[in-house]
């Protein structure tokens, strides 16, 4: 870690750069959301700049640890934190899974090399229900380092240690993807227009859920659900659009959204794989 600079804090891009080295994924964007969800309360400037001390960085680096190493969610490591894990004598125990938690008790673990949620006949569970790591790998057909890297770039999303049906699309889709030459970091963008479409939706059923009657939220679901149905159908119609303005459009170029591509289509490197 770079010593404290001479004013005794650091501002938010220097906290950037103590932490990148061992977090590639950790940006402005996290920490502000981790400072939202109450994670982290960095001090403030008269102008309104964050100020974080050591304890502050020592504090974050805990939290991307867990979340890490230990695929906690936020809520655990919240709790842990209110029980002052994560300080600077702690830092590095709860949330190092190899050190066996120093005597301290996991909520996701329940013996070694087992989970928690784990019951007996987890294999043979159904549609819609949870999957661990490796059933995830082996159901989409992916390896080990290949979901790490969906997971580094944020494409995936878990419910503690496990995941559900849209993690296992999203991976069975990046799989069939490889085969064009589409990495996992080429699909940032996907996730970026993604979060954009989602930050829409939010703002319109915003109002729905200020409501106080007993079915706003279920209204505001139904209401976010077809507004969803309808980006995904506007996203096809201007990707379709794009592919006939480029002299693209053809048979195939019309069922773009409405079919995959089959996983075991021949690759077609050098055109997204030469970029980055």
């Amino acid at each position: 870690m770079s010593a404290q600079p001479a004013r005794g804090y650091l501002g938010i891009s220097e906290v950037l750069g103590q932490l990148r080295a061992e977090f590639p994924d950790v940006s402005v964007s996290k920490i502000r959301f981790l400072e939202t969800e109450g994670l982290i309360e960095p001090a403030r400037a008269p102008s309104g700049y964050r100020k974080f001390g050591a304890s502050d960085v020592e504090r974050l680096r805990y939290i991307l640890t867990a979340q890490r190493d230990q695929y906690l969610p936020l809520r655990v490591i919240k709790e842990r934190l209110a029980r002052g894990e994560g300080t600077r004598g702690d830092q590095g125990r709860s949330a190092d899974p190899a050190r066996g938690d120093q005597g301290r008790s996991d909520p996701g673990r329940s013996e070694p090399g087992r989970l928690a949620h784990e019951e007996p006949g987890l294999r043979s569970r159904g549609p819609g229900q949870l999957l661990n790591r490796r059933e995830l790998l082996d159901a989409a057909g992916i390896t080990d380092p290949q979901l790490t890297e969906l997971e580094s770039f944020g494409l995936l999303r878990k419910e503690g240690r496990l995941y559900g049906a849209d993690a296992l699309e999203v991976a069975r889709t990046a799989a069939a993807l490889t085969a064009y030459g589409v990495e996992a970091r080429h699909l940032r963008t996907v996730r970026a227009a993604v979060e954009r479409e989602t930050t829409l939706i939010e703002h319109v059923v915003a109002p729905i859920l200020k409501q106080r009657g007993a079915g706003a939220r279920d209204l505001a679901s139904q209401t976010a659900g077809e507004l969803a149905v309808l980006a995904q159908r506007l996203h096809r119609a201007l990707i379709e659009g794009a592919l006939a303005e480029a002299g693209l459009a053809g048979p195939a170029a019309g069922q773009a959204g409405r079919e995959a591509p089959a996983a075991q289509a021949q690759p077609r490197r050098g055109a997204a794989g030469a970029s980055a």
